[in-house]
């Protein structure tokens, strides 16, 4: 319940309620505060027993934790066929063989053929099949006797 009370604040709140409250009366009080909070939690738990025997037979898994929804998240995604099916996707998909992969045909390497028993499927830095043109690779520019094209549209 209180959890996130330190020590020092502890400390300034016995020494207030002593303050306030006295030495001779601060017993009593602690008991009577003990008390209210004994009979608040049992008035809650019958009322969560009344809830349930109220929904029937078919809600008797029923938790009221469920109702935040962080945890009735966390509850669906656990038992989603389709998220496990995605975490094994996920775990397939290299990232980092991916971003090499990536940088190389930016900077325009080419990677040597596959040695693991394809022989002859080779491939270029983005994964493309040796014989096809890598568009990723950064094009010569024409040649100096050579003019672009000219769009009149385009200007």
């Amino acid at each position: 319940m209180f959890t996130d009370i330190g020590a020092l604040e502890l400390v300034t709140l016995v020494v207030l309620a002593v303050l306030v409250f006295g030495p001779d009366k601060l017993p009593k009080v602690i008991q009577d505060v003990s008390r209210f909070i004994r009979k608040i939690r049992e008035f809650s738990d019958s009322a969560k027993s009344d809830i349930r025997s109220e929904l029937g037979p078919e809600f008797k898994d029923f938790e009221f934790e469920d109702l935040n929804p962080k945890t009735f998240l966390r509850k669906q995604l656990e038992n989603n066929e389709d998220l496990k099916e995605l975490k094994d996707l996920r775990s397939t998909f290299d990232l980092k063989k991916e971003m090499n992969e990536v940088a190389d045909a930016v900077h325009g390497r080419e990677t040597l053929p596959a040695v693991n028993g394809s022989a002859g499927t080779g491939t270029t830095a983005n994964g493309s099949p040796a014989g096809t043109p890598d568009l990723l690779k950064k094009q010569d520019g024409p040649a100096a006797a050579e003019r672009p094209p000219y769009d009149s549209d385009a200007t």
